[in-house]
């Protein structure tokens, strides 16, 4: 039983992983299953035993893709003690990571198309939106932000945020957007920044 519950999910993290591929590549529309499940060398039948239909694999897939973005922003915070450094490497790690090529179609395009702005919205809550919340209420706690609704501020730089990686994947020079991106998120962070006295 053991064995078998190791293959199954062995089976789902390979059907992922090709199929990020997939949809990387071709986009939600042009991909085919018949060439994931060819690609992972298991029978269709086998797809739809775990993920059903093409759009459940591909809210697996982009469910895999929230949570990879959300690790790699606790990642780049982590780098530093200093919690407004921790803020601005986690707003850059999430940008960064939102326009790289292999997660700029599937979370940007075809995530909300596909599954819709609602679910869109409740994955990125639970992922990168999550950690930003947590590391705001931390700077509130200790002293380093000014006094302000929490879940305003939240959702404010959030929805700032997504915005930018919008306009960075479309710009002809995403990396320079994305310094540009980065330069106004900070002065716009300076303004609520709580001067502490030692």
């Amino acid at each position: 039983m053991k064995r078998s519950k190791e293959e199954a999910f062995e089976t789902i993290i390979k059907l992922t992983e090709v199929a990020r591929n997939h949809f990387t590549e071709y986009g939600y529309e042009r991909t085919s299953l018949e060439l994931i499940s060819a690609e992972a060398q298991l029978t269709r039948g086998a797809l739809y035993h775990h993920f059903r239909s093409k759009r459940g694999l591909f809210q697996a897939v982009l469910e895999s893709v929230q949570k990879e973005i959300g690790e790699r922003v606790e990642a780049a915070a982590a780098r530093t003690g200093d919690p407004w450094e921790q803020l601005i490497l986690g707003c850059r790690a999430f940008v960064a990571a939102a326009v790289e090529p292999r997660n700029r179609r599937i979370l940007l395009i075809d995530g909300p198309a596909v599954l819709g702005w609602d679910a869109w919205r409740k994955m990125d809550e639970e992922n990168s939106m999550w950690h930003l919340r947590e590391q705001l209420h931390l700077m509130q706690r200790e002293g380093y932000l000014k006094p302000a609704p929490l879940e305003a501020m939240t959702h404010f730089l959030s929805g700032a945020l997504n915005e930018s990686v919008l306009w960075i994947a479309e710009s002809p020079d995403d990396r320079q957007a994305l310094e540009e991106t980065m330069t106004v998120i900070s002065e716009f962070l300076k303004a609520w920044q709580f001067e502490r006295r030692s």
